[in-house]
């Protein structure tokens, strides 16, 4: 089943934390890659806040290797109508509503959500979307 992956997902293949390893291994083994527009601005942005020098470097190159092979959903007016209507519904956070818009777009039950984000998690779980547990 395809994989949607948050930021928090994606991460997990260039910092090494908690629960890196099953991550990784599970995103190895689903071909299909999954994750809205945003997802590329906040990956970024915490790489560049988390590593540096080579280490970021090197980071910086395997998301963009990554970004190649991943299926993304753009955030256009549906998406954002659906996400500010997640947000009012489930209490959200801005980005985090974004990331399940776009996965909602694609069908529940269409896709696995992976997430480390517990909060995240509840909200998703509210909307019926199958979620990745570690």
């Amino acid at each position: 089943m395809p994989l949607y992956l948050d930021t928090s997902a994606l991460l997990k293949r260039y910092i090494a934390e908690p629960d890196s390893a099953a991550c990784e291994e599970r995103l190895l083994a689903d071909p299909v890659w999954i994750t809205a527009r945003h997802t590329l601005v906040e990956a970024r942005r915490n790489l560049a806040r988390l590593l540096a020098g080579d280490e970021l470097a090197a980071a910086r190159r395997q998301l963009a290797d990554d970004w190649r092979r991943i299926n993304v959903v753009e955030l256009d007016a549906v998406t954002c109508d659906a996400a500010a209507a997640i947000a009012e519904a489930t209490g959200a956070r801005t980005l985090d509503a974004l990331h399940l818009a776009a996965a909602s777009r694609l069908g529940v039950g269409a896709i696995v959500l992976m997430t480390f984000d517990a909060q995240q998690a509840r909200a998703a779980r509210a909307l019926g979307l199958t979620l990745w547990e570690a």
